[in-house]
């Protein structure tokens, strides 16, 4: 079950409150799970029960995104207060560097928090950041094509796409390599999840600047890269080993951009691998 967390976040322009809604289930070391832009903490859930087994996990409605409000005024959704705000959450769970996993935007801030050394581990599922303007400007196109037919189907229409596998994937292949494995109910909430994201457009915007650049030495890091990542193409796992050396980088066959939904077992052992690690390996690929 889900519940909300308030606490307070500084910026020059003062002090705010943010409440972030998450869903914790399991026992073990801590490990939270951070979704991409217009998703929502579900996208986690065939990994959940697999996870939970070993961790205590934290899956997370990012602000702006599921059922977490947007950043109050004075709050930007940009990377680096992202990050902020995650290490605020940390602390009001009493969270004390927890692992941390994410897929696409959850996979850049994964990323980032490591940079920052709030986190013990990091698994970064085909991060953002790594991409050439050209790639960029793709993605995001494609990130406002689906939102924008999010926005213009009625939900009667999404309801009965939702009931047959072609029409799951006309709603979800942008992001499954196998749309047909999401059950109904799960296409209409992530759809519904697009289209009610009131911070999707301050997320895209703050993404235009957005690169890593920068290595993390001392973190156990995994990045992995769906072979059929139609949003953000897999050479750019290729890019992300070369600026973070010391990372595994592992290749997900057949797996989509959200690759949880296209193999969980691969997704979680991936993750629970690098959970484990407790220093950094001698640079490797395995892509």
């Amino acid at each position: 079950m889900a519940t909300t967390v308030s606490f307070t976040v500084g910026s020059p322009a003062g002090r705010h409150t943010v409440d972030v809604s998450h869903e914790r289930t399991g026992s073990g070391d801590p490990l939270v799970l951070l979704h991409g832009i217009g998703h929502h903490r579900q996208a986690w859930d065939p990994v959940l029960h697999i996870l939970a087994a070993e961790r205590d996990v934290i899956a997370v409605d990012l602000p702006g995104f599921g059922a977490s409000p947007a950043l109050p005024e004075g709050l930007s959704h940009d990377p680096r207060t992202m990050v902020t705000v995650l290490g605020s959450f940390f602390d009001a769970l009493g969270v004390a560097r927890p692992h941390v996993a994410g897929n696409s935007l959850g996979g850049l801030l994964a990323l980032e928090s490591g940079r920052e050394r709030l986190v013990r581990s990091v698994t970064a599922l085909s991060p953002a950041g790594f991409w050439t303007q050209s790639e960029r400007r793709y993605a995001f196109g494609v990130l406002r094509a689906m939102r924008g037919a999010a926005l213009s189907m009625p939900m009667p229409l999404i309801e009965r796409l939702s009931k047959s596998s072609p029409g799951r994937t006309v709603l979800t292949s942008t992001i499954y390599a196998r749309p047909g494995r999401r059950s109904p109910g799960a296409v209409v909430s992530e759809t519904v999840a697009l289209r009610e994201a009131t911070g999707f457009r301050q997320t895209l915007e703050a993404g235009l600047t957005v690169a890593f650049t920068d290595d993390i030495p001392d973190v156990p890091v995994s990045i992995a890269w769906g072979s059929k990542d139609r949003l953000l193409l897999h050479r750019q796992g290729v890019r992300a080993k070369q600026v973070i050396p010391g990372a595994r980088l592992v290749r997900l066959p057949g797996c989509g951009h959200v690759p949880m939904n296209d193999d969980p077992a691969a997704v979680a052992r991936v993750i629970l691998d690098t959970s484990r690690r407790r220093t950094v390996a001698a640079p490797s690929q395995n892509a």
